[in-house]
């Protein structure tokens, strides 16, 4: 996931995605514990891509305040 493309994305549509990606990490965590995770990357991608989306809402929500 390109900072790029979320930059076009809504306000919303980046709070939903957040949302998304903290499901999609706890379930990694779980899957980690009890050892079913084949891909232990794919955490680390995941943590990275949420902290680039709250970057942008960030971001967006300063653009706007100003």
């Amino acid at each position: 996931m390109k900072a790029k493309e979320l930059k076009i994305k809504s306000i919303e549509e980046l709070k939903k995605l957040t949302e998304d990606l903290r499901k999609k990490i706890n379930q990694l965590m779980i899957d980690k514990s009890m050892k079913k995770l084949s891909k232990p990357h794919l955490l680390k991608i995941t943590k990275k891509d949420l902290a680039r989306v709250l970057t942008v809402i960030n971001e967006l929500t300063r653009k706007d305040t100003q």
